[in-house]
């Protein structure tokens, strides 16, 4: 009768383990990191400037886009943020005040324009962003178009 009872307890433990250990070992995904929403955000490397959602959205041939972004500055002093786009390396620029943020591609901020391009939509660019004495970052910014209602009136 003990051993049964020993065996029965042993085997549900096994069981309770065995469906458990998984998720024990596999990595949780709230852990991971991602940008929930149609762009991407910038590592803290390219400065003291934090870029948030960044996004190009072009013509349909790609050969322009606006650069859409929202780029908080949390420091003392107004800082320059230096975008290099495409393998072109379009040199852009945009001061954001101490303490501020500036939303690019908004009622209030035109976007960034974007000439010689060369990406079309459903791609990526690659936009090098520096700012302050920071070493500053690559990253591929996704280019879309006009397709999504709200992103119609960015097209360029």
């Amino acid at each position: 009768m003990k051993t049964r009872l020993i065996a029965s307890v042993v085997v549900a433990a096994a069981v309770a383990l065995g469906t458990s250990g998984c998720a024990m070992l596999s990595p949780q995904s709230t852990t991971i990191q991602y940008s929930p929403a149609d762009g991407l955000n910038v590592p803290a490397s390219s400065g003291p400037l934090a870029v948030r959602n960044a996004l190009i959205v072009a013509n349909d041939e790609g050969t322009e886009g606006n650069f859409v972004a929202a780029i908080v500055n949390e420091s003392d002093s107004s800082q320059v943020l230096n975008l290099e786009v495409g393998e072109n390396a379009v040199k852009l620029t945009v001061r954001v005040p101490a303490g501020d943020t500036v939303s690019l591609g908004t009622e209030d901020t035109d976007p960034l324009l974007v000439e010689d391009l060369d990406a079309r939509p459903g791609s990526t660019v690659p936009i090098f962003f520096q700012s302050g004495d920071g070493e500053g970052a690559r990253v591929e910014i996704p280019v879309l178009n006009g397709d999504l209602d709200y992103l119609a009136p960015l097209v360029p």
